[in-house]
């Protein structure tokens, strides 16, 4: 696994395992030993228990086989953030659900799970995890080519009969994606702390949702991946590719290469300027569409191929064919 793909997973695997010790160790002296870790008995009565350590070494153990079976089989690999995301947050969410039974508990068998509302919310949490994983898994860069004939920054590119083509650019920006998993672990410890009772109140709630939105915000514009078709132009942000932009080739007036600097634009992400529109991931050639009156920027390699594709497309209204860009 390569790329911000890669190191993000690289982090998720790291931070899990710090979760499910951390917690407990922040309620440590509110909590008994041995924790109660399983309901079963009559009226929903605790029926099983652990040590205090292994109720932090047996969810991280499961963590660790999880993690080495991904890294060791190619196959998993490929689903990668599938796997580890759910996991990831179930196993978490089930920490904190142990926490908040047992805390301020004299024996672990007077501990009370907590109410639904909140088994409901890890399950909805590992749900969503799930279906974003599948989203950057599906979205992993493939076996694209490159190809295709030189172009220059405002020309056209020669579209042989009856083939189609396809462009294909990614540009990320590796201190905004930092910055999105600070933001993200500060959410997460918001909801993992509130889950687990460790802070009273509906801050938490506020908190951990508005850094959530703040995270996804800037996690839109930690990386870009641009494509041209026989449609016209697709622009996705984010490692999940959504929001997703679009122009018609039809609407497109025109695609030309630009070099543009983040003091051009006002800084660094999805910015608004006299220039239109940039998506500024870093300094350099931009491909540059005008549409509708009004220019759409975006920092991506290889501008020029994806410019002249565009061209193209646009003075034969659709169609295509042949190169494909990684």
């Amino acid at each position: 696994m390569k790329g911000g793909r890669g190191r993000g997973l690289a982090g998720w695997a790291a931070g899990i395992p710090v979760v499910l010790v951390a917690l407990p160790m922040a309620a440590r002296g509110r909590l008994p030993d041995p924790l109660a870790t399983h309901w079963g008995g009559p009226d929903g009565a605790p029926d099983g228990a652990m040590s205090f350590g292994g109720s932090m070494a047996f969810p991280a153990a499961i963590w660790a086989v999880l993690v080495l079976g991904v890294a060791v089989f190619a196959a998993a690999r490929a689903w990668a953030a599938t796997a580890l995301l759910p996991a990831g947050v179930a196993l978490a969410g089930a920490q904190a659900v142990i926490v908040r039974a047992n805390l301020d508990r004299e024996d672990w068998r007077q501990a009370e799970l907590p109410t639904a509302w909140v088994a409901v919310a890890v399950c909805a949490a590992a749900v969503l995890a799930a279906l974003a994983g599948m989203l950057i898994d599906r979205r992993a860069p493939g076996r694209a080519r490159g190809g295709g004939g030189p172009a220059d920054g405002g020309g056209r590119m020669d579209v042989p009969a009856g083939e189609r083509l396809v462009w294909l650019a990614r540009t990320s920006n590796p201190w905004l994606g930092l910055t999105a998993g600070a933001l993200g672990a500060a959410a997460a410890a918001g909801a993992v702390l509130g889950v687990g009772g460790l802070v009273a109140g509906p801050a938490w709630l506020v908190a951990a949702l508005a850094l959530g939105v703040a995270d996804l915000a800037v996690l839109a514009c930690s990386s870009v991946r641009a494509r041209v078709t026989g449609e016209g132009l697709e622009v996705a942000f984010g490692p999940l590719g959504w929001p997703v932009r679009r122009w018609p080739a039809a609407a497109v007036e025109s695609a030309r290469v630009e070099d543009r600097r983040p003091v051009q634009v006002g800084g660094w992400g999805y910015r608004l300027s006299g220039l239109g529109t940039t998506v500024m991931l870093r300094a350099g050639e931009c491909l540059v569409v005008r549409a509708g009156g009004r220019d759409f920027a975006v920092s991506v390699d290889d501008a020029a191929r994806g410019a002249a594709l565009l061209n193209s497309l646009a003075r034969c209204g659709g169609g295509g064919g042949g190169v494909e860009r990684p």
